[in-house]
């Protein structure tokens, strides 16, 4: 009955593109890099643009397409909605699987969002566990596969600092002890700090390069404070929590769902992926990069992309009167999540930057992201213009998905980049053509 009704539903969308396409609202160019032309916003209303893939998955062989002067190769497969990727010191890959579990329908609206994720195979019975991978023989493929920690509540970040690793659950952070080179914890973890769940339910974690520190992105509840502002509090935030006094507090806001995060060396500055607000058009407003600042606030629910007032919310003017403009657009919708530091030298033909998993639109006309881009950095700025690293996870007639990327991190040798996809079950390698 659900992917009956999410069938529906895809068609009444079709319908309302085309509707608006015709009073002008359609396809853009993508509002992308430091200067990005916005265009103004175009309230959808009631009815909202819902439009995503189906999940087909990969073919025997089939592989995304890397660009060129790349290669790409399973590095692992058959997981179970790979999410997050984390490398050991010893080489070992740790990947949180994890899955959205949507709450109670209250709309119609909801009930067709919950058809069309099941549709897109991003809800479902979470698989709470952290999967351990290692390429012993070093081939580029994990002969290894263990339960590394199991029972958790949809785990997504990790982080390892000395003896202890720490897993970002989606109601906090958790603390296990860790012995080098083990494949599976079996002792309690001990919560450190509570988040509150649900919604942008995504809890990723980074340690400062001095281990002092481990940083959080809790997303927020809703899409513009629909729900209230009383249950948004303490979220749409980046946490910073003290190792040594245990203590965490917010370290920026305004932030509406605020994932990967990763520093930049040269400076070291703390800098975020975040996706921004639904139902105002294609490219309006963009997710984006940032830097971002202690006690930085950035515009959600208010405004975007800076000082530009979100009117379908109850206003606070002088927040909003304090709201920086972020450093980097890239593009409407594009689910950009994942994201880590790559040097220059890690793949042939790229300089310093950041890899970026985009883990692909639902709320505009022609689909954007599905796909893995790379943001050049000169002087600790980004410059230029996305290049794409990986592509291909998306049918040409945008119907269906053989792929989402997720997560993104540099292996231990320097000269690769694993990529998590959660529809193909997959995690990639990307490595130089040899």
């Amino acid at each position: 009955m659900s992917m009956f009704f999410a069938r529906i539903v895809a068609l009444i969308g079709a319908g309302a593109i085309l509707w608006r396409r015709r009073l002008g609202a359609g396809p853009r160019e993508q509002a992308v890099g430091s200067t990005p032309t916005i265009p103004a916003a175009v309230p959808q209303g009631a009815v909202p643009t819902l439009k995503m893939p189906t999940a087909r998955g990969w073919d025997p062989g089939q592989t995304p397409v890397a660009a060129s002067g790349l290669k790409v190769n399973a590095f692992a497969a058959g997981l179970r909605h790979p999410r997050w990727i984390h490398v050991l010191p010893n080489g070992d890959v740790t990947v949180a699987e994890s899955l959205f579990m949507p709450g109670p329908v209250r709309s119609l609206f909801d009930y067709a969002m919950h058809s069309t994720l099941k549709r897109a195979a991003a809800t479902g019975p979470s698989p709470n566990r952290i999967t351990l991978l290692r390429d012993a023989d070093g081939d580029g493929v994990a002969e290894t596969r263990e339960a590394f920690l199991e029972g958790q509540r949809q785990p997504f970040g990790m982080a390892l600092l000395g003896d202890t690793f720490y897993v970002g659950n989606t109601d906090g952070i958790v603390a296990f002890p860790y012995t080098p080179g083990t494949t599976r914890i079996t002792a309690p973890g001990r919560k450190l700090t509570s988040f509150k769940p649900g919604g942008h339910w995504t809890r990723s974690l980074l340690a400062s390069p001095d281990g002092s520190k481990i940083y959080a992105g809790v997303g927020s509840l809703s899409n513009i404070a629909e729900s209230g502002f009383d249950v948004e509090v303490g979220r749409a935030a980046i946490y910073e929590f003290d190792v040594a006094s245990g203590q965490a507090r917010i370290f920026a806001g305004g932030l509406r769902n605020p994932v990967g995060l990763a520093f930049e060396p040269q400076t070291g500055v703390l800098w975020t992926v975040v996706n921004e607000r639904d139902g105002l058009g294609d490219e309006t407003p963009p997710d984006y990069l940032t830097s971002v600042r202690d006690g930085g606030f950035y515009g959600w629910p208010y405004c975007y992309w800076g000082q530009t007032v979100d009117d379908r919310v109850k206003q606070d003017p002088a927040l909003v009167a304090t709201a920086i403009t972020p450093d980097y657009a890239l593009g409407g919708h594009t689910a950009s999540l994942g994201l880590c530091w790559m040097p220059a030298g890690t793949l042939p033909g790229f300089p310093d930057g950041m890899a970026i998993g985009q883990h692909g639109s639902w709320n505009r006309s022609t689909l954007s992201g599905y796909r893995v881009v790379f943001v050049a950095f000169e002087n600790g700025r980004p410059v230029g213009r996305p290049r794409d690293i990986l592509t291909g996870f998306l049918a040409p007639d945008e119907k269906a998905s053989y792929g989402r990327p997720v997560g993104v991190a540099v292996g231990l040798d320097g000269a690769s980049l694993l990529v998590a996809d959660d529809v193909g079950d997959v995690i990639w390698r990307v490595t130089a053509e040899k």
